[in-house]
């Protein structure tokens, strides 16, 4: 008997363009949510975005709360509850980048209340996605949480924003290529459940970011609107999947492995893009399309090697090598590599 079953949730609206920052009250009225909003960034996505919500929320007639965090942690989550408890919110909007989002629906999805992303930089997918990333320590942790109920993306803010912050989100969005290789992989060596459906958009979302890769240009309005619609897709696909495999395999790991045990880790998206170009080449050998992923990077400006990343050839390897020990999720790196092999990799690639 047939008793597969599956809930995707998704956004209901997805406002992206230039000026639709000033549609966020609309994009949230069209959701009926009840109750008093919560606004919650950090200080510099506050001042560029955050008083512009809460103003429309206010001119409206509602009485708008808000919070403003400093940094991304476990007390701050706790914090944004407390905070939204006190003021009886009835729903949340997460202003800012990856900090503030991640907070934000944490925060909503231990509450019960619905949850609104407005994102004031192009850094990483987890503007749409379901999952959470929270460090602590030497540790970064990756909790599930529920997707937005609707997303505002405004390419003009985004376009604004440090450039490097933009690559970064990019580099997430061609990592998703290796992990959609290790993804099928664990499927065939381990019975790993798959959703083609999910694999192949997140792979589209990929590709299309590495054709496009010599079109994303520093202050084009238009580069903004080409990432953050990759960015909208790979975390539809999460949500599809229930998972984060369509955008998290070994190039994952290694950068999750490069925050613990580097002395001045880089932004996430650039330490996955550098672990993505590695990856391939384990996928497909020296003639494989590893130095397409890594002539996408180097078009848009994110780093390629261990020397742009900041950090030693030394710290890449042994992350490459002790990478399988983060988490139990079966990628290319198998039950672990040789140091002897991580070089080779690293060295063939130019990452070191």
């Amino acid at each position: 008997m047939f008793e597969k079953s599956t809930w995707i949730r998704l956004p209901r609206n997805v406002v992206v363009g230039h000026g639709v920052l000033d549609q966020t009250l609309d994009a949230v009225d069209e959701l009926h949510l009840a109750g008093r909003p919560l606004v919650v960034s950090s200080p510099t996505p506050h001042a560029v975005a955050g008083e512009r919500v809460v103003d429309q929320f206010e001119d409206a007639g509602y009485d708008p709360a808000e919070v403003v965090i400093d940094e991304a942690s476990f007390d701050a989550v706790q914090r944004v509850i407390a905070h939204a408890e006190d003021v009886d919110a009835g729903f949340m909007l997460g202003v800012g980048g990856g900090k503030a989002i991640d907070i934000t629906k944490m925060a909503a999805d231990d509450l019960g209340l619905g949850f609104v992303s407005v994102p004031t930089a192009a850094s990483h997918d987890g503007i749409v996605s379901g999952r959470g990333s929270v460090p602590e320590g030497d540790t970064r942790h990756s909790v599930a949480a529920e997707p937005p109920l609707a997303v505002v993306a405004d390419t003009e803010v985004l376009a604004e924003a440090p450039w490097r912050l933009t690559t970064a989100g990019c580099a997430d969005i061609i990592s998703n290529y290796t992990a959609v290789r290790d993804w099928e992989l664990a499927h065939r060596l381990k019975n790993v459940p798959y959703s083609e459906y999910a694999g192949a958009l997140s792979q589209m979302t990929a590709e299309m970011l590495v054709d496009s890769a010599s079109s994303i240009k520093k202050g084009l309005e238009e580069s903004s609107w080409i990432v953050v619609k990759a960015l909208v897709s790979s975390g539809v696909a999460m949500s599809i999947a229930d998972s984060s495999r369509p955008a998290s395999g070994a190039e994952h790991l290694f950068s999750h492995q490069l925050d613990r045990i580097a002395p001045d880790p880089g932004l996430h998206g650039h330490q996955v893009g550098v672990g993505a170009i590695m990856t391939e080449y384990l996928h497909s050998g020296p003639k494989g399309r590893w130095r397409d992923v890594r002539d996408a990077l180097g078009a848009i400006g994110a780093p390629t090697t261990a020397d742009e990343l900041g950090i030693d050839d030394e710290t890449v390897v042994e992350a490459l090598t002790t990478a399988h020990e983060i988490r139990d999720r079966y990628t290319v790196l198998g039950d672990g590599m040789s140091e002897e092999a991580a070089i080779e990799a690293a060295t063939v690639t130019g990452v070191v």
